[in-house]
């Protein structure tokens, strides 16, 4: 690499990512836009994913590895990669996802045109564990709808994100203590003085892994949602309307009524729905 600093930082943490990682890798490498890094945070992984990065970063000085000697998880990890990064925006990537050549091309031209957006983030392609398309997933495209929409679901899939790097600076890193559901609890700070973007074009394909969410670990999530929203309301100054007031307290109901399987298909059904 130059000492010209890259205009994205592309940050991949990844855990126990063998399988996939390596068509993660590819998919940032053949972007579009080449003017960038890739740092990849080794979240202290077990299996043979160390490796799998070494022998890319010894082809390619745009990598930058990172190993976390103990697991620090997604927030952590993201901390640990922003730390270092020298991108003025910084790209999220999952190592089991694919980005299209074009999203950071895309993204950056967003960027470029709205000097106002803090986050852009796009449409996602859902995809099983063998890379089938198995279904689509929309977002609202413009500041006032992204936020109208927060109180309900998250206004972005986080591996899609393209952040400015001076606006993480403002607001403070990703909140550890709020995982699994940092990433909503950074756009509800960057929300309060920033404006969001979203592209209507699938450019990443998200993986999705079936029967993987358990009563349990769902109703983990749900509940730190619950707290950040009213966080938001108390504390951050955001107004919420009826509507949402009426969607939280059914959300919350449901959490008593019915298993985890229905609750996730009943909200991939309702989150595509037109909003209110």
């Amino acid at each position: 690499m130059t000492d010209k600093a890259p205009l994205i930082s592309v940050i991949m943490p990844a855990y126990n990512a063998e399988k996939y990682i390596g068509e993660a890798i590819d998919s940032i490498l053949n972007q579009t836009l080449k003017d960038f890094e890739l740092i990849i945070v080794n979240d202290a992984s077990t299996d043979s994913t160390g490796n799998i990065i070494k022998s890319y970063a010894e082809k390619d000085s745009r990598i930058v590895v990172l190993v976390n000697e103990n697991n620090l998880n997604i927030a952590g990890s993201l901390n640990r990669g922003i730390s270092v990064a020298k991108g003025t925006f910084i790209a999220r990537m999952d190592a089991d996802d694919i980005a299209l050549p074009e999203r950071l091309e895309m993204q950056a031209k967003v960027m470029s045109e709205n000097p106002q957006v803090a986050v852009v983030g796009n449409d996602i392609q859902l995809i099983n564990e063998s890379g089938v398309v198995i279904g689509y997933r929309h977002y609202p495209t413009d500041s006032k709808s992204l936020k109208r929409v927060i109180f309900r679901y998250s206004p972005f899939a986080h591996p899609t994100v393209l952040i400015r790097a001076a606006c993480i600076k403002e607001v403070g890193d990703y909140d550890k203590t709020k995982s699994p559901s940092e990433d909503v609890d950074m756009w509800f700070r960057l929300g309060m003085k920033y404006d969001f973007k979203s592209i209507p074009k699938g450019l990443l394909k998200y993986r999705v892994f079936l029967n993987s969410t358990s009563n349990k670990s769902l109703r983990r999530v749900e509940l730190l949602t619950f707290k950040m929203r009213l966080n938001a309301v108390a504390k951050l100054g955001y107004s919420v309307g009826p509507v949402d007031v009426v969607y939280n307290i059914l959300q919350f109901l449901s959490m008593h009524l019915m298993n985890s399987s229905t609750r996730v298909r009943l909200f991939n059904f309702l989150r595509n729905r037109k909003i209110i």
